[in-house]
């Protein structure tokens, strides 16, 4: 992209934002719902674009495109009912306890433009018209979009598809567009028009980036998901009783959709004397090979399973190999002695890498739970019988956006009450959630008006609610 051309697509996002956000509640989400109509449509020729650049099974994408267009319904649903606005209306009260209240309302307002960068290995999702810009669209932000290398062309449909689907239902133009990587990351964040970012990728890249963003003479938002190893933790009670399949259940979970998952459970923390690590190895040794992302993510993983496979307190219980499918499994052991002393051992590996934790004592167990860094999700395997729950739960809440209960974390259901985020390293923005509703929240701000005239006032703010909004009135 030319000089110039980077330069008219900044600044139409900067010029589109007071129109898009000033645009009507019901007028955005016909907008989001024409852009996932629109890619709906378009679902053969996208998915068939994305399996020619990705290793990835159709299946798996036209799953992940079904995923991307009902979060942008959903997000035009919240849109269209209005609570993402948080309207809230104090009527002028001269006897207010506090002192004399002046009549306030407060809406919430977009932040202005974002930028959005593309995640490699979601190339629907994390993409192009995935949970980032369906949200920052939604909260009334303009969204340039920083395509990710492994997937050009697609990219490039899907941009036009979401062009033509904004046009159409009458948004101004440069409220999105798409840029690629001829010119830095770093200096699209350090535009003074960019006014919040969005990244989920490494934490290596990330955390570059968000230095960058606090570093600013006007600091911004930076809203990054970085992931984690999300460990199962797995109570005596449950492992004797379940043991078999638990470790059935942990190896399948490792290796759904070859590891390439930001909620994959990576490690499993299980008694030394139980069956499931004989259990999870032979299940392991079973599995065939699954198709990494491409060339570069398996060069990445063969060279991660080869620096832990060489640490002094791990042991190879499967070697997992490239197979003409991909590559087969991969499970190592360790203690949970190990652990508390190298944390690292807990770091994430995108492909399908298993760690075995052994612990002795419950002691042990609770070590390894405060030895973990902030995470996407944490898991519990036990019975309502194990006492160390009590002491184990809260730890696990300390450091997890999402806590499961005899199940495995994969699958993120697009709803209100799904929280994507924890404690960094996991995400930058704990107290947000990445997915659903609840995702635009990230890219507004709230202001309150005191003392407007009627006429100046948002039309969700006036006396007569002429939108008929949610609002909380004189509580």
């Amino acid at each position: 992209m030319e000089a110039n051309e980077w330069e008219s697509v900044l600044q139409h996002a900067s010029d589109s934002v007071r129109a898009w956000g000033g645009a009507r509640p019901a007028k955005r989400a016909a907008a989001l719902g024409r852009v996932a109509d629109t890619l709906d449509r378009h679902a053969d020729e996208l998915v068939g674009i994305a399996a020619r650049e990705v290793g990835l099974p159709e299946d798996r994408l036209r799953a992940e495109l079904r995923r991307t267009t009902f979060q942008l319904r959903e997000c035009a649903r919240e849109v269209a009912e209005g609570h993402c606005l948080e309207l809230v209306v104090d009527h002028a009260d001269r006897h207010w306890p506090s002192g004399p209240r002046p009549d306030l309302r407060r809406t919430m307002v977009p932040l202005g433009p974002v930028v959005v960068f593309g995640a490699s290995a979601f190339p629907f999702s994390a993409s192009v018209a995935g949970r980032d810009t369906a949200s920052a669209l939604a909260a009334g932000c303009s969204v340039v979009f920083k395509a990710h290398p492994a997937h050009p062309g697609l990219s490039d449909r899907t941009a036009e598809l979401v062009r033509q689907a904004l046009r159409e239902a009458g948004a101004p133009k440069g409220v999105f567009d798409v840029v690629h990587g001829e010119r830095s990351g770093r200096e699209l964040l350090l535009d003074p028009r960019v006014k919040a970012v969005a990244f989920t990728g490494s934490a290596s890249v990330g955390k570059q980036l968000l230095a960058l963003a606090v570093s600013r003479e006007e600091p911004i938002p930076f809203f990054g998901g970085f992931g984690g190893i999300n460990p199962v933790f797995v109570t005596r009670c449950a492992a004797a009783r379940r043991g078999t399949e638990i470790a059935e259940g942990f190896v399948g979970a490792l290796t759904a959709e070859g590891g390439q998952l930001c909620t994959k459970p990576g490690a499993l923390v299980v008694p030394a004397t139980s069956v499931l690590t004989a259990v999870a190895a032979d299940t392991a040794r079973r599995r065939g090979g699954s198709p990494l992302f491409d060339k570069r993510f398996a060069e990445r993983y063969q060279r991660e399973v080869a620096v832990l496979r060489e640490h002094p307190d791990v042991t190879t219980l499967v070697a997992g190999e490239p197979t003409a499918d991909g590559h087969s499994p991969t499970l190592l052991l360790t203690t949970a002695a190990a652990v508390v002393r190298s944390p690292d051992l807990l770091a994430e590996c995108f492909g399908p890498l298993g760690l075995v934790v052994h612990y002795d004592t419950e002691d042990e167990l609770l070590a390894v739970a405060r030895a973990l860094p902030g995470q996407l999700t944490t898991a519990v395997q036990g019975e309502n019988c194990d006492e160390v729950l009590l002491d184990l739960l809260p730890e696990l809440v300390e450091r997890s956006g999402r806590v499961v209960w005899n199940d495995w974390p994969n699958e993120l259901a697009v709803t209100p009450a799904m929280q994507h985020g924890g404690p960094y390293p996991a995400s930058t923005a704990p107290q947000r959630t990445a997915l659903g509703r609840g995702a635009i929240a990230r890219f507004q701000r709230p202001v309150a008006f005191q003392g407007f005239p009627r006429h100046l006032l948002p039309e969700g703010l006036r006396e007569e609610n002429p939108l008929n909004l949610p609002r909380l009135v004189d509580l």
